[in-house]
């Protein structure tokens, strides 16, 4: 836990106020928030306020207060401007498919939720930029683009369903990351509704402005300096042509030692990634695309580029797989058929329900040369806390998503859940990798961080949240260790505290 060095914010900060159904406070901000955004876009029914308890992390659940849903900047604004008026803690949501309980109402309060803010705004060929809503679909954004020559490059696994602006708060990767980069790579500027209510913007359509990186040091906030209203967004130029290619190994050893030959080999693949015999098992069940039951692992590898030069980079990923024992490989010779390889990976946690009630899946980095000796670990921890976990992830970059099945009416699988998690995180950091590569840290995580950083870099960090969100009333107990102090603390860790194992 972070010690408090300074006690600025503790002693100048009353503590936050706890809402209270059926005091004249609460109903007084029910009834201005109603004024704001109308009837229907206020909700504090306590079944109605269940749907919104948790995020894709169902391992921690508290529903909020209330939950408000705005339909512009100038509404965000006045919402959060009411929560600084009474006092009460307040975050934003997006579609809720945060892996880290990123949109977790810690201490309840007000929720945000920014799904009915979905429009484009602006779509920029010629200088190559759109300006969307933070509640816009990423999917969506892809498929308006389509026939235009351009595409938003970002694509989260969870693409269908995910908002850009919680793509923006986490800083999302994808299966295209190893070449594309991930969203702070393709954000120019973006409008926010900073914890006081006031409104910035930061950047703008051009790729380089004066001054510094500020919207930047905002991508990947995790919700911490207020709420993302605007986003412009980079347009990337539709490749001239796509190879795309399935390839199945009898191990897992085989598959990973492919990889790092790939990457060894200057090949950069726009996408790398592998699926596990779990998952193979459960994608077959579920969609019926041939996979053989028995094989050790999948890699689903595409290059893209000048049509000129992909033959030549195709023969030698068939070289390299064919010296690490591929069984077979298969191509994709039609748009049709390559939609529907992608399609095995894409909805590849959705198949998982065939296996599971509840699963919970894990956002380690590891280099890509130690990816087998953390897959190996993944096994052994899977055997001893008598779980079953599958892997499916981004090979490319050693950031692995094993996922662990259990079912959360039981608390014994939920403890084991926990530990078994704790002990794999702990083995990314052994082998000189981090326990995110792309979810956050929420949460789920929030006790890695003195692992990873030190106080002076803990120090650092706070000092920079604390510019944004002084008196910690956004999205509270993310991201960094809750303040401590000999008095009571400005806000309290109602989450459970995680310890790994000895």
């Amino acid at each position: 836990m972070v010690e408090q060095t300074s006690q600025t914010i503790t002693q100048k900060t009353p503590l936050l106020a706890e809402l209270k159904k059926g005091s004249s406070d609460f109903s007084s901000l029910v009834q201005q928030l109603t004024e704001t955004v109308g009837k229907e876009g206020v909700l504090y029914d306590a079944q109605e306020l269940l749907v919104y308890e948790c995020d894709g992390y169902i391992v921690d659940k508290n529903a909020p207060d209330i939950v408000v849903f705005p339909t512009s900047t100038e509404q965000v604004s006045k919402i959060v401007k009411l929560c600084n008026q009474y006092n009460v803690p307040f975050l934003a949501r997006g579609a809720g498919t945060s892996l880290s309980g990123g949109c977790l109402p810690i201490g309840g309060g007000v929720m945000i939720v920014l799904t009915r803010m979905k429009q484009i705004l602006e779509i920029n060929l010629r200088d190559r930029y759109a300006i969307v809503e933070p509640g816009m679909v990423n999917l969506h954004l892809t498929n308006a683009l389509k026939g235009t020559g351009y595409h938003y490059a970002p694509d989260p696994s969870s693409q269908g369903a995910c908002t850009i602006g919680g793509n923006i708060a986490t800083n999302s990767g994808g299966p295209h990351t190893l070449k594309y980069g991930v969203t702070t790579n393709h954000v120019l500027g973006l409008e926010a509704v900073l914890p006081d209510g006031s409104i910035i913007e930061l950047g703008g359509p051009t790729a380089e402005v004066p001054g510094y990186d500020l919207h930047g040091l905002y991508v990947g906030n995790e919700g911490t300096f207020g709420i993302c209203t605007k986003a412009i967004v980079r347009l990337t130029r539709d490749p001239e042509s796509h190879r795309t290619m399935l390839a199945v190994f009898q191990t897992i050893a085989d598959a990973t030692r492919a990889i790092s030959e790939m990457i060894a080999a200057g090949i950069i693949p726009s996408a790398l990634e592998m699926m596990d015999q779990g998952i193979i098992e459960a994608v077959e069940e579920a969609f019926h695309f041939g996979f053989p039951l028995d094989a050790g692992a999948v890699l689903l590898i595409e290059v893209d580029g000048l049509e000129i030069a992909l033959d030549e980079e195709v023969r030698q990923i068939l070289k390299i797989c064919n010296a690490c024992n591929v069984r077979e490989i298969q191509r994709a010779d039609t748009p049709e058929e390559r939609l529907l390889i992608w399609k095995s990976r894409k909805q590849a946690f959705g198949a998982i329900g065939r296996l599971s009630p509840s699963y919970c899946t894990q956002d380690g980095v590891v280099p890509r040369t130690r990816l087998p000796e953390i897959l190996e670990f993944i096994e052994e921890t899977s055997k001893r806390y008598g779980l079953k976990i599958v892997n499916v992830f981004h090979a490319g970059d050693g950031n692995v998503h094993p996922i662990l099945l259990f079912d959360e009416r039981d608390q014994e699988q939920i403890q084991k859940v926990l530990e078994a998690s704790e002990e794999i995180l702990e083995k990314c950091l052994e082998l000189g990798g981090s326990v995110t590569g792309e979810h956050g840290i929420g949460v789920e995580k929030i006790n890695f961080m003195s692992r990873i950083f030190n106080q002076t870099d803990l120090d650092a960090m706070e000092s920079v949240r604390n510019i944004f969100n002084p008196r910690q009333i956004c999205s509270r107990d993310k991201v960094l260790p809750p303040i401590q102090s000999d008095e009571k603390s400005t806000v309290k860790q109602s989450h459970p505290t995680r310890h790994a194992p000895h």
